[in-house]
Parts: C-alpha cells; sequence; structure tokens
C-alpha cells in the first residue's frame, strides 16, 4: 500500500513494477544484473479518486504517456531495492504535486506613482537620446 495522504493511498496491485538491466557505464555490474526498475502505473484503471485522475491526465509531465499510463524508470542505485524504493517515490511525489492547487492570479493595475516614475523616466531617456544627434551651431 502506497501512502499518499491520509486520505488517499493506492493498492499495491495498481502498480506494475519489472526490473530491466540499467543503461549507461558500470562493468560487470551493469551487464549482468537487473537492478534498473521500470514501473508503470495505469491512471484511468487505479483506485485513486476522480480529480486526482484528471490532473494526472492533463499534467504535461513527460512521465505520463497519451495512454494515461505514469512511466518511471529508476536506475541510480546499485540495488534493486534502492532502486524500486527512489521508483515509488517518485510516483508520490508526482501525485502529490497535482494535488496542490495553485492561487488564482488576481490582476493588479500599477498605482499613481509608480506610472508617474515610469513617465519622469521615459522623458530623463528621451532628453539623454536628444542630445546624441548631429551638432547644430
Amino acid at each position: 500500500m502506497l501512502k499518499i495522504s491520509s486520505r488517499v493511498s493506492i493498492p499495491d496491485s495498481d502498480i506494475e513494477i519489472s526490473a530491466i538491466r540499467a543503461q549507461g557505464a558500470g562493468g560487470q555490474n551493469v551487464n549482468k544484473v537487473a537492478s534498473a526498475i521500470h514501473l508503470r502505473f495505469d491512471i484511468q484503471q487505479s483506485s485513486l479518486p476522480d480529480w486526482y485522475k484528471q490532473r494526472l491526465i492533463n499534467s504535461r509531465d513527460r512521465r505520463v504517456n497519451k495512454d494515461g499510463v505514469v512511466v518511471i524508470k529508476a536506475q541510480e542505485f546499485r540495488s534493486q531495492d534502492r532502486n524500486r524504493e527512489a521508483a515509488m517515490e517518485r510516483l508520490v511525489q508526482l501525485i502529490r504535486s497535482v494535488a496542490v492547487r495553485s492561487k488564482p492570479r488576481k490582476p493588479t493595475r500599477p498605482g499613481k506613482k509608480a506610472r508617474q516614475r515610469r513617465m519622469d523616466d521615459k522623458t530623463r531617456r528621451g532628453r539623454i537620446k536628444a542630445l546624441r544627434g548631429k551638432v547644430r551651431d
């Protein structure tokens, strides 16, 4: 059971984990041992609440493919157990990140003092540029 929050958790049956060989340098260990973890989590088939599902699918995260499946590959550690924990932690972070609602932006206008300061700067800059012209007698 993977705990997301106090009310939301994911059963282990919703998460598909497979061990694969890691990529990159590492010598014999990388070539012989399947220590990397490939985690797949189908959003639509999961037991998450509907608004979590909707926000995960609508997120622009590259780990969520067009079929609505979260694919995470963990291979930074030498042991399979640590890679499994890292993959699970990344899944939890991804789901928690869509749970946070951003504050709606309130449109604001600059104040009277800021507008006056901007106009003074424009006037000053214009005078400086006017002095760059040709010198006339």
